[in-house]
């Protein structure tokens, strides 16, 4: 990969939004799929109406979303049903589990961080602020048959609160993100549960964090390749994060802990962000991390797994806590 030396061009302006009148394009089912008829199937050759609801397996695709599906009942006709008349049958069978729209999570948030640029100590003017955090839902919404989502989004405010469960999984597994939510300095909420969380947060590291960071900076990389095939030049933004990820796993095996913020590297990073370093140093310096990444795997003295059993333990108790 030999990108230009020079920074990449402006991005391009934003694409317009669609117009209210057009429609949002649909996917094509693939055949194969079992579908349920919306509407009554009409007989023929001495065979009734077969029901609304009556079940499918789609034979024959049609080329675009204004043409009709062929579709092999279960009595084994083949009839013609157009998109708006039929729906995918492991969704159809899964509309009366959606939990009722007017129930509000975010009261039941025990935790919210700031994450991003501005932990980083690599915000600019303009950076948004990303908080994340966790959140425990009561009991009888655990409980119940409509479960409680994985996470709570707020799009306009860049907030992202994980289920309890949902966000101990990831940082088990060394998820960089949620790793970094229990080692951020930019703290907003945290209750006496949450705390006593904070105090785990060691629980969470092990070596399995090489796997998982070297996973993350392999996306980074594969973003670089991508850049260049779409625009011919590098986006260095994609650059400037893969060569923090690498130092935050490199001090996380050597330490025992996650580095947010990025410290003396700060004026290095943001030069890379800006295209004013010369690629051949940059691609020096991400060869030489690699390196000390790999040895610091080797040496580390991060247990081979997290400690499940404490983090069990934590969960129930907060699980207790909601009765």
């Amino acid at each position: 990969m030999t990108p230009p030396p020079r920074p990449s061009p402006p991005p391009p302006p934003p694409l317009r939004a669609r117009p209210r009148s057009t429609p949002a394009p649909q996917l094509i089912l693939p055949v194969g799929t079992q579908v349920v008829s919306r509407i009554v199937v009409k007989g023929g050759r001495g065979r009734p109406p077969a029901p609304a609801g009556a079940v499918g397996e789609v034979v024959r695709a049609p080329a675009d979303a204004t043409h009709a599906y062929r579709v092999r009942l279960a009595d084994g006709r083949e009839v013609g049903l157009k998109r708006g008349q039929l729906q995918v049958r492991r969704l159809a069978q899964r509309a009366g589990f959606a939990r009722p729209a007017e129930l509000d999570l975010f009261p039941y948030v025990i935790y919210r961080c700031v994450i991003g640029s501005r932990a980083y100590g690599l915000d600019q003017a303009g950076s948004d602020t990303d908080r994340r955090g966790i959140y425990l839902p009561p009991a009888d919404c655990q409980w119940s048959l409509f479960g409680v989502p994985e996470q709570l989004e707020r799009a306009a405010t860049q907030e992202c609160y994980w289920e309890l469960q949902k966000f101990l999984r990831l940082a088990l597994q060394a998820n960089p993100n949620v790793l970094e939510c229990l080692y951020t300095p930019l703290v907003e909420l945290a209750t006496p549960l949450a705390r006593r969380l904070l105090a785990l947060r060691g629980c969470f590291l092990s070596r399995l964090a090489y796997q998982t960071y070297g996973g993350y900076v392999l996306s980074q990389f594969k973003k670089l390749e991508q850049d260049l095939r779409a625009r011919g030049a590098i986006k260095w933004k994609h650059v400037m994060h893969l060569i923090r990820l690498l130092l935050s796993g490199i001090t996380l095996l050597e330490e025992g802990a996650v580095p947010v913020d990025v410290g003396p590297y700060r004026e290095r990073l943001l030069a890379i962000r800006r295209g004013e370093v010369p690629w051949a140093e940059v691609e020096a310096w991400r060869q030489e991390l690699h390196r000390r990444f790999d040895a610091a795997y080797r040496d580390t003295r991060l247990p081979e797994r997290p400690d499940f059993e404490r983090v069990d333990d934590f969960l129930v108790v907060a699980r207790r806590s909601m009765l």
